[in-house]
């Protein structure tokens, strides 16, 4: 079974036992990164196994595999001696492996590692992408039958992925450790065990996993190679609550599930990285709810209505597509509002995109008449025209036409989000107060438009309870069963 090993790049020899105690519930070993450590404690590492009582990986990066180590070759290679010297009997107290590359050929130092139960990871590094044959890189790397092969790469698309998976499975009897860093690479670090890679490795690096959400948040030492596989895609999605939710679940329910974020730089490519990989189904958002409708062999009756698709299944001829953000919009508003339908009701509908169509068609089929507003006037017009809405762009036309349709009020567009704060999409239109405002940003909890509403006196709330609606009617699509009621409570989202 694949391990967690969290990568210690303090300072200090205290440093890193302090990193590792704060995370030792959720790993299975660690590796001493020896050159992010401070000179003088580079004389101690000998003693670092004992200090912690893990399994550890003694390393020495270079600066040229993306390390510290800038001295000498010949001192780094005293100084891995020296680590593996005055080896005890009591192999716990030893290195338990060192981090030899391709290129270093010192048969003393590999000597000395066997002799005392050292294990030897001969590794090989690529920070430009993915190897064009990284299936014959890793083969390239055994020297011996008791090594492991370690290529660590940084994927840059999904097609990168996609070499990584079939490099995984056309070396199937390899020991082997593929390490793949950036937002590509994450998910192979929660499917290291579909890789068939022997460790994961994890850090406190801004961006990076941690070992407590590798073990907790995506249950990775429940993976096996059975596991129903189920992702989200669009750009960005790391931000998305779905994997935190999804994963909740799974655990309360004991599924054999894991729900992974998917960065998507290309629709073709992730199903094609699906399909490689066996996932059973993809949560679609921005930008990608309308494109991935070419894809479908089945449309549900609501995305062939509204145009645009959220959630895709695999079938036994191909993807099938479903929309739930139209029942979680209805769910949300009429609860809020108290009324079966929207007759009578005048609404603005901030946006054009994927959802601002869901909602518009959800208008119009509860009866309600709408603005459809959008700073590219001719994508408001396009959206407004089969309902017969009214339409304008984002300036001093649209804010006079929406005082005739201000009953509520639709923020539908990505503005205001975490990293755009500052921002408000509806700053041209004063609020009366009378309005209810509904804007579909969940991070954070509240926009500034939705602050500048709430001032006004206008009864106002934000995306997460569509969003919360909209996960559970997608677990219905993805499980085949309606979403547990006594769950309802106990995951938040």
């Amino acid at each position: 079974m694949a391990k967690i090993c969290l990568s210690l790049e303090g300072k200090t020899l205290a440093r890193n036992v302090e990193i590792l105690n704060n995370n030792r519930n959720h790993i299975d070993l660690a590796e001493l990164r020896v050159d992010c450590l401070d000179p003088d404690e580079r004389l101690h590492i000998r003693r670092f196994p004992e200090m912690v009582d893990v399994p550890i990986i003694l390393s020495i990066r270079r600066s040229i595999d993306g390390g510290l180590y800038s001295g000498g070759e010949g001192s780094r290679i005293t100084m891995l001696a020296k680590g593996l010297a005055y080896a005890e009997a009591d192999q716990r107290r030893n290195f338990a492996y060192v981090d030899l590359e391709e290129d270093l050929d010192v048969p003393t130092l590999e000597e000395a590692a066997r002799t005392f139960g050292t294990r030897i990871i001969r590794s090989r590094y690529n920070f430009d992408g993915v190897d064009s044959n990284p299936e014959g890189n890793i083969a390239k790397l055994m020297r011996a039958g008791d090594e492991i092969a370690k290529v660590s790469m940084t994927p840059r698309s999904l097609d990168d992925l996609i070499k990584i998976y079939k490099a995984a499975k056309e070396t199937k009897d390899i020991r082997k450790i593929l390490h793949c860093d950036g937002e590509f690479g994450i998910n192979t670090k929660i499917l290291a065990e579909f890789l068939g890679s022997e460790i994961s490795y994890t850090s406190s690096a801004i961006g990076d996993i941690t070992p407590v959400e590798l073990a907790e948040l995506y249950r990775f030492r429940k993976i096996t190679k059975k596991t129903k596989v189920f992702a989200i895609c669009g750009y960005p999605v790391n931000e998305t609550d779905s994997p935190r939710f999804f994963n909740a679940v799974f655990d309360m329910e004991q599924s054999d599930a894991v729900f992974l974020p998917m960065p998507t730089d290309s629709l073709k490519s992730l199903l094609l990285l699906a399909e490689e990989i066996g996932i059973s189904g993809i949560a679609i958002t921005v930008p990608y709810k309308e494109d991935i409708l070419r894809y479908l062999v089945y449309k549900s009756q609501d995305v062939i209505s509204i145009g645009a698709c959220n959630t895709i299944i695999a079938g036994r001829h191909g993807w099938m597509g479903y929309n739930t953000d139209a029942a979680a919009f209805s769910d949300s508003v009429l609860s809020l509002i108290g009324r079966k339908d929207l007759r009578g009701r005048k609404l603005t509908i901030v946006g054009a995109g994927g959802i601002a169509r869901t909602i518009a068609a959800e208008v119009h089929r509860l009866r309600g008449k709408a603005l459809i507003l959008n700073r590219t006037v001719a994508r408001a017009r396009a959206l407004a025209e089969p309902y017969r809405f009214a339409w304008a762009g984002l300036d001093s036309n649209g804010a006079k036409l929406m005082e005739k349709y201000s009953n509520i009020i639709i923020q539908a567009s990505s503005v205001g989000m975490e990293g755009h704060e500052d921002e408000d999409v509806m700053e041209f239109y004063k609020f009366s107060g009378r309005e209810v405002v509904i804007d579909l940003v969940y991070k954070p909890e509240k926009t500034r438009c939705l602050a500048r509403a709430e001032k006004a006196g206008c009864r106002i709330i934000n995306g997460q309870e569509m969003l919360r609606k909209g996960t559970q009617f997608q677990y219905t699509h993805f499980m085949g069963d309606e979403y547990p009621p006594s769950l309802i409570s106990r995951v938040k989202i």
